[in-house]
């Protein structure tokens, strides 16, 4: 996780080859900087953000990096596939340096089949929260099925259903009819194939699936499937507001 904190002077001699106990010398001589600020404790936690100095010379500054990801079917949520393409091969394939794309990982993956809004990022706690179940950041789908959908569906995915493997209850979910064979739907949870397997119970096979918002991020109508771009800094703050 790119957020693992460890000690400024286990850092410093993995970085330079300098034998920790030496460390405390060098803060002690106030030859290191974190964050623009001379060091104080050889002790001190640092982690992958940390903007680290030796002789102003830069060992580490590594920036938080958040994209939007427009994903269309038949490609796979993972950094790495050696049977199918990857988020992270449409990165590359849209323009984005090695820069750009290192130490990305998903924040929410989608299967093969479904398209819409993926988000990537490098901050780990940022993800956490993005997709932890205490969090109750809502997720928003476009379904479309292949029989049509009543008001029974409504009750049902209000009421949660019991998966029986996991043995859990699903939460509260709200499901608005668009027409017969479409719906919304939305989520406070994630869990496998969700959807899939809610629709499932009245043995209705979802044909598309589209993700169009996940919290006060929304996906974004001027991308083409397959492009991206960066958030913006109210998308990063990660509010549940609609």
């Amino acid at each position: 996780m790119a957020n693992a904190r460890q000690r400024l002077d286990r850092f410093i001699s993995a970085s330079s080859q300098i034998p920790r106990g030496d460390v405390r010398k060098l803060v002690a001589a106030r030859r290191i900087t974190v964050d623009g600020d001379f060091a104080c404790d050889a002790g001190l936690l640092v982690d992958y953000f940390s903007h680290i100095t030796l002789d102003s010379k830069t060992l580490q500054r590594n920036m938080r990096r958040y994209y939007l990801l427009h994903k269309p079917a038949g490609v796979v949520s993972a950094t790495t596939d050696e049977a199918h393409t990857t988020v992270i091969d449409l990165l590359r394939a849209s323009g984005a340096s090695d820069s750009t794309v290192k130490d990305l990982h998903i924040a929410g993956r989608l299967d093969r089949s479904s398209t819409g809004l993926l988000l990537l990022t490098n901050d780990g706690e940022w993800s956490k929260k993005m997709t932890a179940p205490d969090k109750n950041i809502f997720k928003v789908y476009q379904v479309t099925v292949e029989k049509p959908i009543n008001d029974n569906y409504i009750k049902a995915f209000r009421d949660g259903m019991f998966f029986p493997y996991e043995g859990i209850t699903t939460k509260p979910a709200q499901l608005e009819i668009i027409d017969a064979y479409s719906a919304r739907v939305t989520l406070m949870e994630g869990k496998y194939h969700q959807i899939k397997r809610m629709f499932g119970r009245f043995r209705n096979p979802v044909l598309k699936l589209h993700r169009i918002r996940i919290g006060n991020i929304e996906l974004d109508s001027t991308l083409e499937s397959g492009q991206f771009r960066e958030l913006t800094q109210n998308e990063v703050r990660l509010t549940n507001s609609c």
